[in-house]
């Protein structure tokens, strides 16, 4: 399916240029300044993004984004139509700022005359290199530096750090009033907290601040988040999510796509942290505090049981950091109450 954003008008004069970041949730918001950073340092511009359909909709209005090329990998036609609109266009440049075979191959086959990827030792799958024309070793320590530092390599010249977001829509029931909103299943089980540990964040919210907690998730989670006492279910799609956090007086998060949404919209919260890394995945706006036990041990293995550093970090830890973030927010905005 091809969706635009922003429609090129026939009388643009500059290069088209085409960004690959397929997924996921939160690795397409870390790419959204380095691709505002090409659309702004190219006049005239024509920039298409590759996407994978499940995530099209983060895109939605985006101002620096004239083309939505939405992949549908589920179906062999979708891959089809995807492979003739890259075809179709002559791009000057592709970057991918994603590092797999896949999304190196994607921006193959767009015949572009320079791809420009992260260096093997860098890419995730570092095969994909080798499709590369260009291929740039970055030295941030964040994932939205060092795909600022890919753009700059192809030639962006002044970075904008901008995560335009689509307003969301409201889906399910929320309350009428402010709470916190928490997204517990997101990301795989190593870096996820404790359900017991949001039911009693849950009491904790009620008691200190006067908030509920609320628990989004798919509709295929809601049995689960049920389970936990004392807490509000919210099941939505990523829509339906945008508008939530949107909403939310606060949040707390995991490494995980609804936290660094949250971030993006510089909501107060707290992000809990374990195996991996926050000076590279944290939340990249200040509005989020992070907590991590001193004894975390940094590791990206997908294992299927949660951390033990998750469960090192208390729900009373996480609300006195929270009452921290809501005081600074106020501050920041004038607000006294």
């Amino acid at each position: 399916m091809m969706s635009t954003a922003g429609k090129p008008s026939p009388g643009k004069s500059g290069p088209a240029i085409l960004a690959v970041r397929m997924g996921s949730m939160g690795d397409v918001i870390h790419a959204l300044p380095a691709v505002a950073t090409l659309k702004h340092s190219f006049p005239g511009c024509s920039l298409t993004w590759l996407i994978d359909s499940r995530w099209a909709c983060l895109l939605e209005g985006n101002p620096f984004v004239d083309t939505v090329l939405d992949l549908e990998r589920s179906t062999l036609a979708g891959i089809r139509r995807a492979w003739r609109r890259l075809r179709a266009q002559r791009y000057r440049f592709a970057v991918d700022f994603q590092g797999l075979l896949k999304s190196a191959l994607a921006a193959s086959m767009a015949r572009a005359d320079r791809i420009y990827g992260f260096h093997q030792s860098q890419a995730r799958e570092p095969l994909a290199a080798l499709f590369y024309s260009n291929r740039v070793r970055t030295r941030s320590a964040h994932v939205v530096d060092r795909n600022l530092e890919l753009a700059a390599a192809a030639g962006a010249s002044s970075a904008v750090r901008a995560f335009p977001l689509p307003e969301g829509s409201p889906e399910g029931s929320l309350p009428e009033g402010d709470f916190v909103l928490a997204n517990p299943l997101g990301g795989w089980p190593g870096k996820q907290w404790p359900l017991d540990c949001y039911a009693e964040l849950a009491g904790l919210l009620r008691r200190r601040l006067g908030l509920p907690l609320v628990l989004n998730g798919p509709p295929q989670a809601a049995t689960r988040l049920r389970e936990v006492e004392g807490a509000l279910v919210h099941v939505s799609g990523l829509p339906g999510l945008i508008h939530a956090t949107r909403r939310a007086a606060a949040v707390v998060g995991i490494d995980s796509g609804p936290m660094h949404l949250a971030s993006a919209l510089e909501k107060p919260g707290v992000a809990v942290f374990g195996p991996t890394d926050p000076s590279r995945n944290g939340p990249y706006c200040a509005s989020i505090g992070v907590l991590r036990d001193p004894g975390a041990e940094t590791s990206y293995k997908r294992t299927p049981d949660i951390a033990p550093s998750m469960r090192a970090v208390r729900p009373g830890t996480v609300v006195d950091c929270l009452l921290e973030r809501l005081a600074g927010h106020r501050r920041s905005t004038g607000l006294t109450a």
